[in-house]
């Protein structure tokens, strides 16, 4: 990848977590602000951001019409949209879409819980691929020898006491996720959140998306959790069936 363009998607995630100034982002690149000014302006040509009366630099409305067709071409994500928005109005939990995309796990759509205690998610963000069930569920799928190598290659965060900290111990629930066909965080990432996770499967036979149902303990225990688990198969089989799967 060119210096200009690394840049340039420096700029881009460092403007992801807020406003920011000329000589920040001057900063964050280790550049001249004549430099950075120079790729800043190329940014604002294109919509991508946009100086603000302080003179400080904002992500710009051109992310908007590109990340709503980044979203238009899954056609997965069109697909489940009715039966997902079905499955969280009927358990008024969080529902989530994720499917694998370059070696990562990503939220590709997302239906709010009506509780007023929620999980912190956004579409298009990666997620914790060694406690997410989603991300266990894509993984279950994948052929052994890559699904060891992007298990080998992770990083164990231990965020709580129960998340899986090992290559061996992933890769055996993962292997355990690809019998029963379901899988779970059972408050491995945030510890007041359980999630259960179902597979979306194509014409193929393929897993192409993952859907769960997260639900805080403050508002169910995890063993009620576990008696939503019927409501989300149903939910990923009418969806893998709309996707043609057999």
């Amino acid at each position: 990848m060119s210096q200009t363009v690394t840049r340039a998607l420096s700029l881009l995630t460092e403007l992801a977590e807020g406003e920011r100034s000329l000589e920040q982002l001057a900063g964050l690149l280790g550049v001249h602000k004549t430099t950075a000014l120079r790729l800043l302006q190329s940014l604002e040509e294109a919509r991508l951001v946009y100086r603000d009366a302080d003179y400080r630099y904002h992500l710009g409305a051109g992310l908007f019409a590109l990340s709503s067709r980044a979203l238009e071409q899954r056609s997965v994500r069109r697909t489940a949209a009715p039966h997902l928005a079905e499955l969280s109005a009927a358990t008024g939990q969080t529902v989530h879409l994720a499917a694998l995309e370059g070696g990562e796990v990503v939220y590709i759509d997302k239906f709010e819980s009506r509780q007023p205690v929620r999980m912190y998610s956004r579409i298009g963000l990666p997620v914790a691929m060694h406690c997410a069930a989603v991300a266990k569920v894509l993984l279950a799928d994948l052929p052994l020898p890559e699904r060891q190598r992007l298990v080998a290659a992770l990083e164990f965060t231990p965020f709580t006491e129960r998340t899986l900290t090992t290559p061996k111990a992933l890769l055996a629930e993962l292997a355990q996720v690809a019998g029963q066909g379901w899988a779970q965080d059972r408050a491995e990432h945030e510890p007041f959140m359980n999630c259960v996770a179902a597979p979306i499967r194509d014409a193929t036979g393929r897993v192409v998306a993952a859907a769960s149902l997260s639900v805080p303990d403050l508002v169910l225990p995890y063993e009620r959790v576990l008696e939503l688990l019927p409501q989300l198969l149903a939910t990923s089989a009418a969806i893998s069936a709309d996707c043609g799967s057999p």
